[in-house]
């Protein structure tokens, strides 16, 4: 482990930070991917974990990826043909959103400050995003001859729509916290000290309900981005019938009439 990750846990929730707080948090190597993969995998192992909040220490989210790597092809961008450079992505970087996106726990990005091309991404990779007042987005790979390598294509349009990616990616210029609220890049923008607060209050009322339920309504949302309406129908009413057998839907319904707090168990 490279330290790159620091972990908090306060009952279901996790907060992962980012903590190479000198170079902006830039993923560098391939250690680096690999200590985030194996902290979101980690997590997914782990059934009572029922929230991940993800942030970065000092003023940056994530500055991206490592310039001084680029131009001397070592870290994540290692490789001296083009067969090689690929590999490197396919082995290092790109493991990161096949592990962050696809996790059934939901996520929550507390963006800090800026977060620049891999690092804008990765909070795509999240569920949900909540900015500091300070925090600046670029999808900003074209700046440098480069293309979103670890799967911005994919997911900016998702978040922001097509028109505004094509917008952000073409001209790599970055926008504001004001600016990524209006075009739904975030939920919510709030003072640079209210943030982690924020994002763990939302955590919170997440983590209250019953956890099946939350991961199993997620899980519908992300398929239901490219699935056909009849499919997903399909996919509803299985997943509604393993949501009614649990315990936990139970205890919601008896808690609601009788008019007292629900005890979740997870099952």
């Amino acid at each position: 482990m490279t330290g790159f990750i620091t972990t908090e846990r306060d009952e279901g929730v996790v907060t992962l930070t980012l903590n190479r707080p000198e170079k902006r948090n830039a993923i560098s190597t391939r250690a680096e991917c690999d200590e985030v993969v194996d902290a979101v995998e980690a997590i997914r192992r782990d059934d009572s974990v029922r929230v991940l909040i993800l942030t970065g220490a000092g003023s940056a989210f994530c500055a991206g990826g490592d310039l001084k790597g680029m131009r001397d092809r070592t870290g994540i961008t290692q490789g001296d043909t083009a067969a090689e450079m690929r590999e490197s992505y396919r082995r290092g970087i790109q493991r990161i959103p096949l592990a962050l996106y696809e996790l059934d726990v939901p996520t929550i990005a507390a963006m800090n400050g800026p977060a620049i091309g891999a690092g804008l991404d990765l909070a795509c990779m999240c569920d949900i995003r909540i900015a500091s007042e300070k925090a600046v987005f670029a999808e900003s790979f074209v700046k440098v001859g480069i293309v979103p390598g670890d799967g911005g294509a994919f997911l900016l349009p998702k978040v922001v729509g097509m028109s505004k990616a094509l917008e952000m990616s073409l001209t790599g210029d970055p926008i504001n916290a004001a600016e990524a609220l209006a075009c739904g890049l975030v939920s919510r923008v709030v003072a640079p000290e209210e943030l982690l607060p924020a994002a763990r209050a939302l955590a919170a009322k997440i983590a209250a309900n019953p956890p099946q339920a939350v991961r199993l309504t997620k899980r519908l949302l992300r398929e239901g981005q490219h699935l056909r309406l009849s499919t997903l129908l399909e996919m509803s009413a299985a997943f509604q019938a393993l949501a009614h057998d649990t315990r936990d839907h139970r205890e919601a319904v008896s808690a609601m009439l009788e008019k007292r707090a629900p005890r979740f168990e997870g099952r």
